[in-house]
């Protein structure tokens, strides 16, 4: 069945042609078939598109002013066409992650460097928040994945694990005379602590597990950024919580020293997040996929 946009292109075809023959011969039709859809489209607009000559066919006066319309809508379509083909081989579109500083620095940098070099043209739209902000921009729309701290009990979310990592307390010169046996987190809570902001996942973890020992922490110094705790753990004002994969540019360089602790925390992970009822882009599907083939 011939559809009304194959009429309009088997129109726009013969009005450059000049000649049914020679706009069958193009469309790979026959000329009765491109003869009948051109009556057809007549009949449906009621007026004559074409001048017939025994020199050939010209577009009558409004067939000149529907050929205008009808070939730049198609010329649209074309290019629609080829733009969705752009963003099927990733060579246009945008990527929209979420996730916060410390993960950014110490994890994602370098698949976003990765990426960036394997798809040029995609843009990167970086949205940086908290794990109970990235779940709110997520819900907005604001970007196709968060890459966060877990654990994370939200129904409306897909969770993909990709590494685990371990909170741990470390100290600066001052408080290494704690370092000689494992200590209690009720002995720990007579020293100056520094933790993370309240409303971060990480700090909401340690704390919950703490509190499970029967010991509630009451910090000294509550910080913004992972990378300012550790500043402050190596200028001896107190002992830090962190996370020993993200400073372990602090431990082997001495600048702060890994305090035992008789319970330790148990690990946890980080990874990815994006909506159950929202497909993924294609950018993001890559970009997941990448992460997962080389973590």
């Amino acid at each position: 069945m011939v559809s009304k946009l194959d009429h309009y292109k088997i129109f726009c075809q013969v009005g450059e042609s000049k000649s049914f023959s020679q706009a069958a011969k193009a469309l790979y039709m026959t000329q009765p078939a491109v003869s009948q859809a051109i009556m057809q489209l007549e009949r449906e607009l009621d007026i004559r598109l074409f001048h017939r000559t025994p020199k050939g066919a010209f577009l009558t006066d409004e067939g000149h002013v529907l050929f205008e319309y009808a070939s730049s809508a198609l010329n649209l379509l074309q290019v629609g066409e080829e733009k969705i083909g752009e963003f099927k081989n990733l060579t246009a579109g945008e990527l929209k992650v979420g996730v916060g500083d410390t993960i950014s620095r110490h994890f994602l940098l370098p698949y976003l460097e990765q990426f960036h070099n394997r798809y040029p043209n995609v843009k990167f739209k970086i949205e940086n928040g908290t794990t109970p902000e990235l779940c709110a921009m997520l819900k907005a729309g604001e970007v196709d994945i968060g890459v966060c701290n877990f654990p994370l009990d939200d129904p409306t979310l897909t969770l993909k694990t990709f590494i685990n990592v371990h909170d741990i307390f470390v100290c600066g010169e001052k408080y290494k005379h704690i370092l000689e046996n494992p200590i209690t987190y009720d002995e720990l809570m007579k020293y100056p602590l520094i933790f993370l902001e309240p409303k971060s996942n990480t700090r909401r973890y340690v704390e919950d597990y703490i509190l499970s020992k029967g010991t509630q922490i009451v910090p000294e110094f509550e910080l913004g950024s992972h990378d300012l705790v550790l500043e402050f753990a190596k200028s001896n004002l107190g002992i830090a919580c962190v996370t020993k994969e993200f400073s372990e540019d602090y431990l082997k360089d001495d600048l702060v020293t890994e305090v035992k602790v008789v319970d330790p925390i148990p690990k946890r992970e980080i990874g990815v997040c994006h909506l159950k009822s929202v497909p993924l882009s294609l950018a993001a599907t890559r970009f997941v996929e990448m992460i997962e083939t080389n973590r």
